[in-house]
């Protein structure tokens, strides 16, 4: 039982561009800690969107999995996964695969799934030598810094996203759906809203079509929450997207994202939406032992390119079906 109305408030540090810092002393028992802490660390996440906790000492798997469940009321299994991720148990994983010298683009977790994550925890283990930040931006910010032709389309619309299972790049089936039987991964489908086609080689495509903008649980402000550019071909460094086309072909390609309509968004608008985003980016590097909660509706988060080792658990939990944002008369207002 959580003993948080007893627990001294913590000094948060705000700092432009950084996110902001709860600095406390090492605690002997870290997990009674958090337990103790639990309702003011979530009261700060959501009034910042995002907390950073330095100096808890996080220094192993079964250490970060027991803060994780005094934190939550229990973490989410991940499915629809777009790579594979190494799992320390049911709902602690290590971060997805990904190239260290690619960055990960701002996204909302899991925001095509039909109930994604409203709360992210991130913890650090191995911190590395340069870069590799998991750096967050202000969703409702970022949705009123859009170019209203640019946002008016995507809140009418919302966004497709297309994948394309095979055994070489992403998750695989079983990774993605928690099985590789047909029968079952369809059934998955039909009950989740996603469009599937099996291929001629027996490969798999999909497409979901979800909603950019949404309400955010809490204060039902309007959140750009979606992603668009992450998980879109025009975010791929020029050589892998070339490589990947020339393999795959152009509507083949491991995953891509288009206009809710079905049209394919430009070069120009993923340039734009990813500008956006850094405009409103706060990063902090990372320590070894530092613990980072992220409110995954209102709060984009990305993984930024790093050398040398990075270790960074993550769990996912309180996954909620969001309603769509803005309507479109309230589109046409603005």
């Amino acid at each position: 039982m959580s003993t948080s109305s007893l627990a001294a408030p913590l000094d948060v540090e705000l700092r432009p561009g950084r996110p902001p810092v709860a600095r406390i002393d090492t605690p002997p028992d870290v997990a009674g800690w958090a337990a103790q802490y639990r309702d003011v660390l979530r009261t700060l996440v959501a009034e910042h969107g995002s907390l950073l906790v330095r100096g808890l000492g996080l220094r192993d798997p079964e250490q970060v999995g027991a803060v994780f469940a005094r934190l939550t009321g229990g973490l989410m299994t991940e499915r629809e996964s777009f790579a594979p991720r190494e799992t320390f148990g049911s709902g602690l994983y290590v971060s997805t695969t990904w190239p260290a010298n690619q960055p990960m683009c701002m996204h909302h977790e899991l925001s095509y799934t039909q109930e994604p994550p409203s709360l992210m925890l991130f913890a650090c283990l191995t911190a590395p030598e340069d870069g590799g930040a998991t750096a967050v931006a202000d969703a409702a910010e970022v949705l009123r810094e859009l170019p209203p032709e640019v946002r008016t389309r995507f809140e009418r619309e919302g966004w497709l996203l297309t994948r394309s299972y095979n055994d070489e790049i992403g998750a695989s089936l079983e990774e993605s759906f928690g099985t590789a039987e047909r029968a079952e991964v369809e059934s998955y489908c039909r009950a989740h809203g996603i469009d599937f086609a099996w291929q001629p080689d027996g490969s798999l495509r999909t497409t979901q079509r979800r909603p950019a903008v949404v309400r955010h649980p809490v204060t039902g402000e309007a959140c750009w929450f979606n992603q668009i550019a992450f998980l879109n071909e025009w975010t791929l460094a020029p050589e892998v997207r070339e490589y990947l086309v020339d393999i795959y072909g152009a509507d083949g390609l491991p995953f891509n994202t288009r206009f809710g309509d079905g049209t394919p968004i430009g070069e120009d608008v993923v340039e734009l939406l990813n500008a956006t985003y850094e405009k409103h980016t706060r990063r902090e590097p990372w320590q070894a032992g530092d613990l980072l909660l992220v409110d995954n509706v209102r709060t984009a988060h990305s993984r930024e390119p790093y050398t040398g080792d990075r270790q960074v658990l993550v769990g996912m939990a309180d996954p909620r079906r969001l309603d769509a944002g803005a309507t479109n008369s309230e589109a046409s207002q603005r």
